[in-house]
């Protein structure tokens, strides 16, 4: 079974992270899949950022929550990152929808419920992916438990994964319980015992953030269904270089 390879915020080693220059690099370096976290302005607008608080990757301060998208829009999100990218900006779920929907690969949204939980979220995020026709092709992920349920509540076919790095007893079950179809584990929870129990909880399992080469071929040779990684060219190049290795 082939591991697919989600970029990590896109390809947030090369350009800074849940914006367009590393979803686009992501796609150009070959990515079968990118991931990505959401979180709501002031006036309920999705919006691409992992951090609450705007501090670490914009000029801003504050919280997400307290600005309106239009407020949003005016700071810089990349010179943090980069000079270079000055004139990067925190981009929509619907732009982002608008770039992606076009592209060959799969996505993953977290939705950042864990810290503040965004009232109607999990409605807004299903109609965005429901108007641009990519829910056949993307997981709903969080650490919030609650947030997977009302998700599964508004169409039971969507595919959600309950996020953890916690080493929880019967983790795989504790998923399943939830409905989920997937599990994302943080790569230090990774062994045998846990890929066979969700083998046969039927669940898909994918592992973060792996970055490591020792790490990433780990994850080949126990076959998970997917990684995350912030550096997917050095993800795809390693897992050819294993395949050529062990074809060998």
């Amino acid at each position: 079974m082939k591991t697919l390879i989600y970029a990590h915020r896109g390809a947030s080693k090369l350009a800074p992270e849940n914006t367009m220059p590393a979803f686009e690099l992501a796609r150009a370096a070959g990515a079968e899949g990118i991931e990505t976290d959401v979180q709501l302005t002031k006036d309920q607008i999705p919006v691409l950022i992992h951090d609450e608080n705007l501090r670490r990757t914009t000029n801003g301060t504050g919280f997400v929550q307290d600005y309106t998208y239009a407020q949003l829009r005016l700071l810089d999100a990349g010179s943090w990152f980069s000079p270079k990218f000055s004139d990067t900006y925190i981009v929509t779920l619907d732009e982002f929808l608008r770039w992606f929907h076009e592209q060959p690969m799969f996505l993953n949204i977290e939705l950042k419920t864990n810290v503040i939980e965004y009232k109607n979220i999990e409605r807004i995020v299903y109609e965005s992916l429901k108007r641009y026709h990519v829910l056949e092709r993307s997981v709903i992920s969080s650490f919030n438990s609650d947030s997977l349920v009302r998700m599964k509540s508004i169409n039971p076919s969507v595919q959600t994964a309950f996020l953890t790095s916690t080493n929880m007893r019967s983790l795989p079950q504790y998923a399943k319980s939830l409905d989920c179809n997937a599990l994302h584990v943080k790569h230090r929870l990774l062994d045998k015992k846990l890929m066979k129990r969700c083998h046969k909880q039927e669940l898909e399992l994918r592992i973060y953030t792996v970055n490591r080469p020792a790490m990433m071929k780990k994850c080949y040779q126990l076959g998970v269904n997917g990684i995350f990684t912030d550096v997917p060219h050095q993800a795809i190049e390693y897992r050819d270089l294993w395949k050529k290795r062990r074809k060998g």
